[in-house]
């Protein structure tokens, strides 16, 4: 399957982090695959892995907040994706965020656009956990910023 992920990484992908307050810590992680679902009702998709903390944790928390990175965030993003990272408020000192107000979890501030989300339904597939969620708000957009991607193995900004 190596020949599978090297041509997967050959699509361009948005990157976000998605953030969850959790009865005993806030935790987050960074995530390539996320899309928009449906317009009406609005509705997006996570594909997490199923042996993660994040999928277990979402599996008995159903709303949780995602930011869509934009191009200057890219350590954020490295930050988030570090294995064996510590809370995402340590994470987070420093740097602008708030708390959403339909979720409590982690928003941060900066990036292209930043929602928040309830989980509808989960379904498995392969190595994956999928996680269709309907849109609680929309806690910004910021259409002049670009964003972050993740292409062959690294971040770039799209201009």
């Amino acid at each position: 399957m190596n020949e599978f992920v090297e041509a997967m990484r050959q699509l361009a992908a948005g990157v976000v982090v998605v953030t969850v307050r959790d009865e005993r810590d806030d935790i987050g992680t960074t995530v390539t695959t996320f899309t928009s679902l449906s317009a009406d009702p609005p509705m997006v998709l996570l594909s997490l892995a199923s042996t993660g903390y994040l999928c277990e944790v979402l599996l008995r928390q159903d709303r949780w907040a995602v930011t869509l990175l934009s191009g200057d965030q890219a350590v954020m993003a490295s930050r988030f994706a570090t294995p064996g990272r510590p809370s995402a408020r340590l994470l987070l000192a420093g740097t602008p965020h708030h708390r959403g107000r339909h979720t409590g979890a982690f928003v941060i501030d900066g990036g292209v656009a930043a929602l928040e989300a309830e989980t509808a339904r989960v379904i498995p597939g392969g190595d994956h956990t999928l996680f269709l969620a309907q849109v609680l708000g929309v806690d910004y957009v910021a259409p002049a910023l670009p964003p972050l991607v993740r292409l062959r193995g690294r971040y770039r900004t799209l201009t």
